[in-house]
């Protein structure tokens, strides 16, 4: 299996924006459809807004609406592609996926809180994207001077699992509506004995086992912060 360091970087046309204030997820967002006119501040303003029609202070972005958006807002953002986003129970072993059959991933992360060149004592969470762009996985991360090439499947599931396994990360799955319905963004295995994953021949997808446990697919934005997921 080839590491990054053994790999060329392939001459793909890359779409990545850079931080700017709190508009993390709106770079996550635009970073992972590669496109920087797929959303704008204004759109995940108004998702806000719609998301929370009646409150003077909305709580889904920061309170003077600099950004700091939370993960309803993502989720509603995603359904207007056609999309779908799941929670990932990192508990469970993440090759359990099916990368192939996901559009891309979005990774929650604790991040130090500055005000100018202070680092002020408390934490804020951070959005990044990692895509299958041409034939390897980039990480998208605003916060990048540019992409970090990851890899084929197996190296992006090291990253992915090494991430969950430090410190409070969660890891959100986008997936087309089709593949969300029919549970292909995972592998037909539900037993985990002596490290072995046991197959489970099945022909069609159970729409109650889909939505079992604590992965969940999110046909409605639900109203919750992201420290309960």
């Amino acid at each position: 299996m080839q590491t990054p360091d053994d790999m060329e970087p392939p001459k793909v046309d890359l779409y990545h924006e850079k931080q700017v204030k709190e508009l993390c997820a709106l770079h996550a967002l635009n970073n992972l459809f590669q496109d920087k006119k797929a959303f704008s501040k204004k759109d995940l303003d108004e998702i806000c807004l719609n998301l929370s029609p009646e409150c003077f202070i909305n709580p889904h972005r920061s309170l003077l609406g600099f950004g700091n958006y939370d993960v309803n807002v993502l989720m509603a953002a995603v359904q207007t592609k056609d999309c779908e986003t799941i929670w990932f129970d990192k508990r469970k072993d993440i090759r359990c996926l099916s990368p192939d059959n996901i559009f891309g991933f979005i990774l929650n992360t604790p991040s130090d809180y500055k005000w100018g060149f202070f680092h002020l004592p408390f934490k804020r969470k951070h959005w990044i994207s990692f895509r299958k762009i041409g034939d390897a996985y980039y990480n998208l991360d605003s916060k990048l001077e540019s992409p970090e090439l990851i890899g084929d499947n197996n190296l992006l599931l090291d990253y992915l699992q090494s991430e969950l396994h430090e410190g409070d990360k969660e890891l959100l799955l986008v997936v087309s509506e089709d593949i969300a319905n029919s549970g292909l963004w995972k592998h037909a295995y539900n037993n985990l004995e002596n490290g072995q994953l046991n197959s489970v021949h099945k022909t069609e997808a159970n729409d109650n086992e889909v939505s079992n446990g604590k992965e969940n697919s999110t046909s409605k934005p639900v109203l919750q912060s992201i420290d309960d997921l």
